[in-house]
């Protein structure tokens, strides 16, 4: 029996290793380099020429982080220091290894306005903008890939690029009287932060094409008829803020023990963005994390049932 788990303990420490380098490729600097004219230091300095605002993190004892979007005098849009926060605020959330979940919120009562239209004009010349959509590309990949359940809470209004933010997690929450809308048409734009890619796995080709070809409105009704949101939280459910319900909401997919629900997030990852010789691969490693550990070892003893 000790030989059988001081096997099994081996196979998944040599799996990890394996296992950590794919995700770890997948998820640091995981789309754009220097091959694409695109240098990582030197953006971060030019958006920091355009203060304003603050990306806050706040990482919980539950397990729950909780990132704000907090520049309410522009209803939140993302200048460009704040850009510079949202990947510095990825990286602490990808070396967290305590967390299940994460919810993502604007401050104040709304959710997200998109980019703040000084830093846009000041870097409006076609070699900057791109400079920029690869910047929040891979930041927003990376949020989207953290081994964390991630919900946005969506208040108020998530238009342009706070639209593309919403993408960029696992579930959408929308309160009662808000909006998702891609506006980008009315400014002579299409999605540049990787959220056009992001809604079509969600929604669908069609009804991707008309939320962006018609700049359509979309409230807590049409997002759960379209599959863009995940639930609708009413304002009438006691004296629970919707923070607080969308973490009552988020933990009946984070409860459990941390290193399963990391697991969980990782195999559901590689089945969606690998190929399926590699996510195959990867499942069976992420499950060599977790046959044999405490928590499987646990639910053996206590001869746990499923329900």
């Amino acid at each position: 029996m000790v030989v059988c788990i001081l096997n099994r303990q081996l196979m998944r420490s040599s799996s990890c290793c394996a296992l950590m380098v794919r995700l770890q490729r997948q998820s640091r600097g995981c789309i754009h380099s220097s091959i694409h004219g695109f240098h990582h230091e030197e953006i971060r300095e030019k958006l920091r020429a355009f203060p304003g605002g603050s990306v806050d993190l706040l990482k919980q004892d539950s397990g729950i982080a909780v990132l704000t979007v907090n520049n309410p005098a522009r209803m939140n849009a993302f200048s460009g220091s704040m850009m510079v926060d949202l990947e510095d605020r990825v990286s602490q959330l990808e070396s967290w290894t305590e967390g299940k979940g994460l919810i993502v919120q604007g401050a104040a009562g709304t959710f997200c306005s998109g980019s703040d239209l000084n830093a846009v004009r000041a870097i409006s010349n076609p070699e900057d903008g791109m400079k920029m959509c690869m910047f929040m590309q891979d930041a927003l990949t990376r949020l989207l890939r953290l081994p964390l359940i991630s919900v946005a809470l969506v208040e108020g209004r998530a238009l342009g690029g706070g639209a593309e933010l919403t993408t960029a997690c696992d579930f959408r929450l929308m309160t009662s009287g808000s909006v998702i809308q891609f506006v980008h048409k009315h400014m002579g734009l299409v999605p540049g932060w990787g959220g056009a890619a992001r809604l079509v796995r969600i929604v669908g080709s069609q009804n991707a094409l008309k939320l962006l070809g018609g700049a359509l409105k979309v409230d807590s009704e049409l997002g759960l008829d379209i599959g863009l949101a995940d639930g609708a939280l009413e304002a009438d459910q006691g004296a629970d803020s919707p923070r607080q319900q969308a973490e009552n909401w988020l933990s009946r997919y984070t409860e459990g023990p941390v290193p399963v629900i990391r697991a969980v997030k990782k195999v559901v990852l590689a089945g969606r963005e690998l190929p399926l010789s590699e996510a195959l691969k990867t499942e069976k490693e992420v499950f060599g994390t977790v046959w044999g550990a405490p928590a499987n070892l646990q639910a053996l003893a206590s001869k746990s049932k499923h329900k």
